[in-house]
């Protein structure tokens, strides 16, 4: 899927100011479609109401964590295709390499730039337009 501005995004974190830094980050790429969700759970359920194309999650979160949210996405048909980026405020082993079992895509690891955020997209559909 080339051009950005027909990805739907879908940004999970519990905390307003990752999304909205998500957010403005996507919009410098050209994505216009994009939703938040607080939690997981919020996550999951806008997702099974209004599929998105791709989800940028994080994986601290409260009620329903970004592994668990993960195998969720992973689990449920309509979704299993989803792109789905892991969040992270750390390089952990351990934990890139269960999500890469779970299924994640890609991963990017907190603080990021706009660059690096592109570079995480591009990785899991190919250079945007």
């Amino acid at each position: 899927m080339p051009d950005a501005s027909a990805l739907k995004v879908l940004v999970v974190d519990d905390q307003q100011t990752i999304r909205s830094l998500v957010r403005n980050g996507l919009r410098e790429i050209g994505v216009t479609d994009i939703r938040e969700a607080g939690d997981g759970e919020d996550g999951l359920r806008q997702l099974l109401t209004a599929p998105a194309n791709l989800v940028i999650s994080d994986y601290n979160m409260p009620k329903l964590d970004g592994l668990n949210f993960l195998r969720a996405v992973r689990a449920a048909p309509q979704l299993k295709n989803v792109g789905f980026i892991m969040l992270t405020g750390r390089a952990d082993g351990d934990l890139v390499q269960r999500a890469v079992q779970f299924g994640v895509n890609n991963y990017l690891v907190k603080p990021f730039t706009v660059a690096t955020l592109r570079e995480k997209i591009e990785g899991v559909y190919g250079a945007l337009t």
